[in-house]
């Protein structure tokens, strides 16, 4: 699934923004009788999902980076105090 095919720009939206919209599309999936329909609409949620996963799997990837090199510092710190 590509997720290009989703009719608004996801890729631009924030977490927040991109889970409410997740909980929009949820409520008219249950809200729905006729289930026939709704197999697009499935279909655009699972491509949200992946949407969200995915700037899920990048900020940790952020967060991951940003520590490693505040304790690189902090280690470079401590080791010029024990020299001295």
């Amino acid at each position: 699934m590509k997720d290009k095919n989703l009719p608004n720009d996801y890729n631009s939206l924030s977490l927040e923004e991109l889970t409410i919209e997740a909980n929009k599309m949820i409520e008219e999936l249950e809200n729905q009788k006729d289930l026939g329909n709704s197999s697009d609409k499935y279909k655009n949620l699972v491509k949200l999902n992946n949407i969200i996963e995915n700037k899920f799997k990048k900020n940790i990837k952020e967060i991951s980076e940003k520590s490693k090199e505040k304790i690189s510092k902090i280690n470079q710190k401590n080791d010029t105090k024990k020299i001295k």
